[in-house]
């Protein structure tokens, strides 16, 4: 059975059945011309979406269904992580080929349902359209976040501590996997592709950091450190220093760049699509601050650097030696 067979209305029946994890407040979901549910007023509102595009985004034929609705909400959950909320509610568009199968698509949305099911977010409507070529996926979210506790990408000042939640470089090699062709014969080479396909937005870290004493600015690693890094620079007006030995990478990361003849230097400052959250917090407050990460999470709150007042970006090496960082990471609009 194809989706011809069922038509647009047959489809939205057949994926409107599990997309409800938290239905107090919801008023309409999907079925009507719009959702309805009720807000606290008392909360600032987020609302973020990413768009996810064949060929641009993905390869049909180089991920599961399953992983690419998993993908497709993190990348926006992520964003709420970003700014220290709670996501709360998520709308799905999609454009969809004659080529894609209704088993793909009935896993897309399992994926998106499974992740949309650990974090308490509803899914709540979206719009499905025909697409000539390509699959294309766009998600939006609707979240939460007290006005003292958010987090914008303007409010690094001088002498903050520059964090990192997690490793960086780890997506990229995945991509690297699957671009090659790679033969993936070592659990570290699959755990670099799971990272690609399915990674993990750090909301429940975002949270915990909103509502710590002196966190200031924060984004998300989606294009790269070198360049998201930049965007707080940019926005802050500020300078920013990082030292390469502190740079976290995984064992994965490093047993790929082994293997490969890769730097694991580059692909931490390159790499994109980690999701990992990149925070400044005030040095007096930092070692506070990374000890509750610790103990909530089990694993380091990684200092990285520390942020400057030369307007610029600077990388020093182990030697002492400092060059300049330049954005390398991804651009859609920059790409080689």
């Amino acid at each position: 059975m194809g989706l011809k067979d069922i038509g647009e209305f047959g489809f939205i029946r057949r994926i409107r059945r599990g997309c409800l994890t938290r239905p107090e407040g919801v008023l309409r979901g999907i079925g009507d011309d719009a959702a309805a549910f009720r807000s606290d007023g008392r909360l600032v509102s987020l609302v973020t979406t990413d768009l996810l595009v064949e060929r641009v985004h993905f390869l049909r034929e180089a991920i599961s269904g399953c992983d690419l609705g998993h993908k497709s909400l993190a990348v926006n959950l992520s964003d709420i992580a970003a700014m220290g909320g709670t996501a709360r509610e998520a709308f799905v568009s999609i454009a969809i080929p004659d080529s894609c199968e209704l088993a793909y698509l009935d896993d897309i949305f399992r994926g998106l349902q499974d992740l949309a099911r650990k974090y308490a977010v509803n899914i709540l409507g979206g719009d499905t359209t025909f697409s000539r070529s390509d699959l294309v996926i766009n998600v939006a979210v609707y979240g939460v976040v007290a006005e003292n506790e958010m987090l914008t990408r303007s409010a690094a000042r001088p002498g903050d501590v520059i964090f990192c939640t997690g490793c960086l470089g780890d997506s990229r090699a995945g991509l690297h996997l699957i671009l090659e062709g790679a033969g993936v014969d070592a659990p570290e080479l699959d755990a670099l592709l799971a990272a690609h396909r399915r990674p993990e937005p750090h909301l429940h870290e975002g949270r915990l950091l909103a509502a710590a004493p002196g966190i200031r600015a924060a984004i998300d690693v989606s294009d790269g450190l070198s360049s998201d890094l930049g965007h707080i620079v940019e926005e802050s007006r500020v300078g920013a220093r990082i030292y390469a030995a502190k740079l976290p990478t995984s064992d994965n990361l490093n047993f790929f760049c082994r293997r490969f003849g890769r730097s694991p230097l580059d692909y931490a400052l390159s790499g994109g699509e980690d999701y990992t959250l990149l925070l400044t917090a005030a040095a007096g407050d930092a070692g506070g601050i990374a000890a509750a990460f610790q103990a909530a999470f089990g694993r380091p709150l990684y200092a990285i650097g520390e942020i400057t007042d030369t307007a610029r970006m600077e990388l020093v090496d182990d030697a002492g030696n400092s060059a300049p960082i330049r954005p390398t990471g991804w651009d859609h609009f920059k790409r080689p």
